[in-house]
């Protein structure tokens, strides 16, 4: 096979690098907005006394958890879309967006008629205290109504993905956030609703959120001639698509649920250094993701126009960023933790657990930075049934040893040395021989 000429490669790097980092740097930022809804509420309902905000935190777990679970919404309509674009079709390409779009909201409709009866029974589940059930229940079932607008929300954004567009999204959640935090404000001490104002505040965001996503889909769709009415066929193919992938998502929020229960049994102050962690590698993730986001883009795109050699080209540069930003992030972390420890917690005991645990995060962020990226280019190629096998057998391998860590009398280091080295080493040796083997390169518009 004829190699390229060194000049030619260069040039085909940098436009790589310029596609990775136009498309994942706006990713970021509308990555770190997400999580600062709940922030916004826990400080703002924080000031209405313990129970409140115990009440919130239970709610708010079980609606993001609830909501992450149909994160596919993004993810497989990123891909689908981003290869009919790159096949040059736009039109079928925000066609299959609204698929997405409308399977939202018929999954939110259906998540939402069986969280209002049940919302006492989910919260005493959690072993909620009598005078904190009343406020996450009150919550839990107001902020339920905007779930099939967060559902949108996340079908709308892997619509735009797909269009190679993730500034829209960035702009989309600052102004979301910047809204639930005024709102918010307004409505808890302003109109005097307490908890109750908190949750319509980010109920009216969610919703203002979604109506601008569906006015800039609706605006292309007549655009570009494409049909807005609901697909009973591509409904269905997007459910069926989705499967794996809600198996992946399902696979990997049971490692993270395991590992928490695992650092409660080993003590209050390794499950606070536990959750603390869990926060510093959250952020982390989120960074590595960004760069997953433009692979799902980037790789979709390629294989929709039927260009198998661009698509393992990006595929071989994205690795390299993966692995640069591991080791940078990696390096970050060791360098700011003396000034990160202080901030979380003056209890020296949480210290003394933290900064080793700390230090496999920060090992083992070189490894993630690779898995992240692979995850997203087998996401943006369709390749859901493997990555479902893929994450079932991590969870298959991490959970025993994960939870034979207190038996064998081990702590919270040796607990993230099952996260952070075990399961990301079984996820890279699953990951890396299947893109290495080529059999994601399917080319097309649609995935045979």
């Amino acid at each position: 096979m004829t190699q390229a000429p060194p000049a030619a490669g260069r040039t085909a790097a940098r436009r790589h690098d310029r596609e990775i980092v136009s498309l994942a740097l706006p990713a970021l930022g509308a990555l770190v907005a997400e999580p600062l809804f709940v922030m916004a509420d826990s400080a703002i309902v924080g000031h209405l006394g313990t129970p409140q905000l115990a009440g919130l935190g239970v709610a708010a777990t079980l609606l993001t958890t609830g909501v992450n679970i149909f994160v596919f919404l993004a993810y497989g309509t990123t891909a689908a879309v981003a290869r009919r674009l790159g096949a040059g079709d736009l039109s079928a390409a925000i066609r299959q967006g609204m698929d997405g779009i409308w399977l939202a909201l018929l999954l939110g409709a259906v998540v939402v008629a069986a969280v209002l009866p049940t919302a006492p029974a989910l919260v005493g589940a959690f072993g909620t205290s009598d005078t904190a059930s009343p406020y996450a229940v009150t919550y839990l079932r107001i902020s339920a109504l905007g779930i099939p607008a967060m559902l949108v929300v996340l079908a709308a954004t892997g619509v735009l993905r797909g269009l190679q567009d993730t500034r829209t999204p960035l702009y989309v959640a600052v102004g979301g956030f910047s809204a639930n935090a005024v709102l918010n404000v307004v409505l808890v001490y302003g109109a005097g609703l307490g908890i109750a104002g908190s949750a319509w505040g980010t109920v009216l965001a969610q919703c203002a959120m979604a109506a601008v996503y569906l006015t800039v889909v609706v605006r292309g769709a007549r655009r570009h001639g494409a049909s807005l009415r609901p697909d009973a066929a591509g409904i269905r193919a997007g459910g069926r698509a989705g499967v794996p992938l809600l198996v992946r998502t399902l696979s990997l929020r049971a490692v993270l649920v395991i590992a928490t229960a695992v650092a409660a049994r080993l003590g209050d102050a390794e499950v606070a250094a536990h959750q603390i962690v869990l926060t510093l590698w959250t952020l982390l993730a989120l960074a590595l993701d960004a760069i997953a986001i433009a692979g799902q883009a980037i790789i979709g795109r390629y294989l929709g126009a039927g260009d198998a050699a661009g698509a393992r080209a990006a595929c071989r540069r994205m690795v390299r960023w993966g692995v640069v930003s591991g080791v940078v992030l990696g390096v970050l972390l060791i360098a700011v933790r003396p000034l990160l420890l202080p901030l979380f917690t003056p209890d020296t005991s949480v210290h003394d657990r933290l900064t080793p645990a700390l230090l496999v995060v920060a090992v083992t962020a070189p490894v993630a930075g690779v898995v992240f990226v692979l995850d997203g280019v087998l996401l943006g190629a369709g390749d859901g049934p493997y990555l479902a096998w893929a994450m079932l057998l991590t969870l298959v391998l991490f959970a025993p040893v994960a939870l034979a860590v207190p038996a064998l009398g081990g702590g919270l280091t040796t607990l993230w040395w099952a996260v952070g080295g075990l399961a990301m080493a079984v996820r890279l040796a699953t990951l890396w021989p299947r893109v290495r083997s080529g059999r994601w390169v399917v080319t097309g518009a649609v995935r045979a």
